[in-house]
Formats: C-alpha cells, sequence, structure tokens
C-alpha cells in the first residue's frame, strides 16, 4: 500500500510541476502583452 501512496504522491508532484512550466510562461506573456497594450494607450 505504501508504494501506491508514493505514486501518487510523485504523480501529484508531477502535476504541480507541470502546471507551474505551463502557467509561468503563460502569465509572464500576459503581463508582458498588458504592459505593451499599456504602451500604446497612453
Amino acid at each position: 500500500m505504501s508504494n501506491n501512496y508514493e505514486s501518487g504522491l510523485s504523480n501529484k508532484e508531477l502535476l504541480v510541476l507541470f502546471w507551474l512550466y505551463v502557467l509561468i510562461p503563460l502569465a509572464w506573456g500576459v503581463t508582458n502583452t498588458i504592459t505593451q497594450a499599456a504602451k500604446l494607450f497612453h
């Protein structure tokens, strides 16, 4: 049973790492786009 628990934990960690890998560049792109748009409107 402990093996299943450990693999579940690592799967959760992999999922968190995957979302960080996706969301950090996405958030950076969104903030870049907003700052560029703000420059255009000022």
